[in-house]
């Protein structure tokens, strides 16, 4: 990791109190930064995380993206823009549609708006797999802030910004994920509720979020999608494998745990996927990441080389229908190691 690019920069971080972008305000202030600015709208989430941090470079803004005036204030002066600020749980997207187009969509705009009024250096906007061919309103959402952060490249002018995104998988143990219900089901003794038992998803956990987006933010030309490639697992198989860790820790009787299949939820997808067919032709990758850079534009991407280490990736559909699954093992492992 390149600390001299974040060396004395004043960087922002939008949804800064979140599972992702707290963890990744910390990781910021070990590369000696001149400043972090946190911008959440919950206030609480910033007073815990100014508390904890104990950091003279830590600027807490109590805002939201969906204000644009407060941004244009908020984006004064900024180097870096990492946007991880978004309504990201399907069904309360599927039942409050129009609040998830305010954030997620026209809140995207605002910042993509403030960082090219305020000639910032580069945007990072934080996406997810579920924007690849999307049945649910919040994977709609998520599809369109990642086409306007894409497009802004090709209206920015002269302007030195440039503006990527990256996409996730599932993020164990991340806030609302499917990893901290199992564990409050398995220790209060209620039946652990599956939606459907041959659902699969891409997951990675939170420090390989943090290096993914770092990576991005570096490497980052404009125009770009940066996906981490991940592991695949089944939702039942990670809900056996934390009934084996929490028994064997004596922490309940495994012939106690009953698992319960509830059905699937409104907008919930049977699989995921990382690419469109499109994408995946056009794609470059090294063992870690693959790079979807922009297609049909005289970028840099285009007239320049990929970065060191990518080669032309597999045209292929990459699903999580067709992948290798983890073992069980193999998760109880990867539990081990996130502590869980």
């Amino acid at each position: 990791m390149s600390l001299e690019m974040y060396e004395d920069k004043t960087i922002l971080v939008t949804g800064g109190a979140g599972s992702i972008g707290s963890e990744l305000v910390r990781r910021l202030l070990q590369m000696d930064p001149k400043a972090v600015r946190v911008l959440d709208n919950n206030e609480t989430g910033l007073f815990d995380l100014e508390q904890e941090l104990k950091s003279e470079k830590m600027r807490p803004f109590v805002g939201d993206v969906r204000d644009k005036d407060r941004l244009k204030r908020a984006f004064e002066g900024v180097d870096i823009v990492f946007h991880a600020a978004a309504l990201k749980h399907v069904p309360l997207c599927e039942f409050n549609p129009i609040d998830a187009v305010k954030t997620n969509v026209a809140g995207t705009q605002n910042v993509l708006d403030a960082a090219l009024d305020e000639e910032v250096d580069r945007v990072i906007f934080i996406s997810t797999d579920k924007a690849v061919n999307p049945t649910n309103v919040m994977g709609a959402t998520k599809l369109l802030a990642e086409r306007l952060t894409i497009s802004a490249n090709y209206y920015k002018g002269s302007r030195k910004t440039k503006l990527s995104c990256v996409r996730f998988g599932n993020v164990l143990g991340s806030r609302g994920s499917v990893v901290p219900l199992f564990k409050k089901q398995i220790l209060n003794g209620e039946p652990i509720t599956i939606t459907d038992p041959g659902m699969t998803r891409f997951i990675m956990d939170i420090p390989k979020a943090i290096k993914l987006i770092l990576r991005a933010a570096e490497i980052a030309k404009g125009g770009e999608i940066f996906i981490l490639k991940m592991p695949v697992i089944r939702i039942s198989d990670l809900a056996l494998a934390m009934v084996d860790e929490l028994s064997s820790s004596g922490c309940r009787d495994l012939k106690d745990v009953k698992i319960e299949t509830i059905g699937r939820r409104a907008g919930e997808k049977l699989y995921e996927e990382l690419m469109t067919e499109f994408e995946a032709v056009n794609a470059y990758e090294n063992d870690e990441l693959i790079i979807v850079p922009p297609s049909g534009w005289k970028t840099d991407w285009v007239i320049g080389a990929m970065p060191e280490g990518f080669g032309k990736a597999e045209p292929k559909i990459y699903s999580s229908k067709d992948a290798k699954l983890l073992s069980k093992e193999e998760i109880k492992s990867m539990l081990k190691e996130l502590g869980i």
